[in-house]
């Protein structure tokens, strides 16, 4: 259910930064490119331009990648302060270089986008819009104020203001695009993978808890034998000896032998219990086992069976099944006012499981939405620090949701009432029902191929 979720934190809140030595070897790169770039000007097109300064600001950045990698490693993952300080004074050194050679005329102005798409990457969005900021304001600047372009004594070339407009408003275009594009692209993929990973560990915990039924069956099984010796030898005992301590003690161990047979008999018996994961139940009793645990909550959760019962459904127990529908009928629980009513109804193709709820149902901005990870939802009693009551209901439902595709089945949400009314529809195919569960190492491998 939502609360035994293992505690992930948001991808967007805390970033992916990469690796130091990651940084420093781009940093490498772009330091090469700048040295040469800079060389060919001077040696080869012989240009004019201040060269001594530009190779001191190459310098600054050499000392620079020098003393992170002796400071901290090249195996250190930084914090997202220190990567956006990173990519800041890169930003700057990349600010020098083109205020002396040009400003916005030059064509290498491009790669001002390079440390904001890096940011928009792998920072979150706060540092992200830092680092942004900085590359709005020396776009700015470089437009207003720079050297000359390097160019050749001989021909007077003059850009007109014009040009250097239209450069200064297809940089800040790009700016904003690639903060706000790539920034939003990159924080749902690490939601996504943070939600399957949270999904795979659900199921994986279920699935560990069938295991142990079977573990427990195989060991009453392997306890049988001995235990039935030592039962027949205190009887034997029991029989030969007078009454008195010795007579007390064989009838001790006849009484605990017994005891010991009825758990291991009950622990024998698991796979053929109503717990096992394989059993086949039919969709009534597999309602009412996930209803039982709701009792506390207080609320009036009925089952409406449509069809005939003669051929109602036989169901494989599967640990992602169990979870999903569940996670939904508990959901439906929290956010209802007094009733839950979920409908199940079936023919010769399909099962049918309708959940409703009279509650304040799915917010419309992200109903088109739900079965993605981390939204939010009102209900009530939960307050937000804006003082708007809410409650997470994303990841749970998307886990939820994938695990019952999983299964074959085939997701609805809607509001079937103006005031509300949550309603999530199910559908199986019959044969869906039938087959028996992957397993977790078989899920992983499958994702991994």
């Amino acid at each position: 259910m939502p609360d035994s979720i293992p505690f992930l934190p948001s991808a967007g809140a805390q970033g992916r930064p990469l690796l130091l030595g990651t940084l420093v070897r781009l940093r490498w790169i772009a330091l090469a490119g700048q040295m040469i770039g800079v060389v060919f000007v001077a040696a080869v097109l012989k240009f004019p331009f201040p060269l001594n300064y530009a190779f001191l600001l190459i310098g600054v950045s050499v000392i620079f990648n020098i003393a992170l990698v002796v400071r901290f490693g090249d195996s250190h993952r930084p914090a997202t302060a220190l990567v956006a300080t990173q990519l800041a004074f890169d930003s700057l050194q990349l600010a020098g270089l083109l205020w002396l050679t040009g400003g916005l005329q030059n064509p290498f102005s491009l790669l001002l986008l390079a440390p904001v798409s890096v940011s928009a990457t792998i920072l979150p969005q706060r540092e992200t819009a830092i680092v942004g900021a900085l590359a709005v304001i020396i776009v700015t600047v470089l437009s207003r104020s720079h050297l000359p372009l390097p160019w050749d004594p001989a021909v007077n070339i003059a850009l007109p203001p014009l040009y250097t407009t239209g450069v200064w408003v297809a940089l800040i275009c790009g700016i904003v695009f690639v903060t706000i594009y790539a920034n939003r692209v990159a924080h749902e993929g690490r939601q996504l993978a943070d939600a399957l990973t949270a999904t795979e560990l659900a199921l994986s915990r279920q699935q560990h808890l069938s295991a142990l039924d079977g573990l427990a069956a195989a060991a009453a099984h392997e306890l049988g034998t001995p235990l039935s010796t030592i039962t027949l030898a205190a009887r034997e005992m029991l029989s030969e000896v007078e009454d008195g301590p010795v007579s007390q003690d064989a009838q001790l161990i006849v009484e605990q032998a017994t005891r010991c047979r009825a758990i291991l008999s009950g622990l024998r018996n698991l796979d053929s219990q109503s717990n096992s994961p394989f059993v086949k139940v039919s969709v009534s009793e597999l309602l009412a086992e996930l209803i039982r645990p709701l009792a506390p909550l207080e609320k009036t959760i009925n089952i409406d069976l449509q069809g005939d019962r003669n051929e109602e459904p036989q169901i494989v127990r599967q640990a992602g099944l169990l979870h999903g529908l569940g996670n939904l009928i508990e959901n439906a629980a929290q956010f209802a006012s007094k009733n839950v009513c979920i409908i199940a109804r079936w023919d010769n193709e399909n099962l049918t499981i309708l959940i409703q709820d009279d509650g304040p149902g799915f917010p419309l901005d992200l109903l088109p939405r739900m079965g993605q990870p981390y939204l939010k939802a009102t209900a009530p009693g939960k307050s937000d620090s804006r003082g708007a009551e809410t409650v997470g209901l994303g990841l749970g439902v998307f886990i939820a949701t994938t695990l019952l595709s999983r299964t074959g089945a085939s997701i609805n949400f809607t509001n079937i009432h103006p005031e509300g009314h949550a309603q999530v529809q199910l559908i199986w195919p019959r044969s869906a029902l039938l087959v028996q569960p992957a397993s977790s190492e078989q899920i992983m491998n499958a994702r991994a191929v």
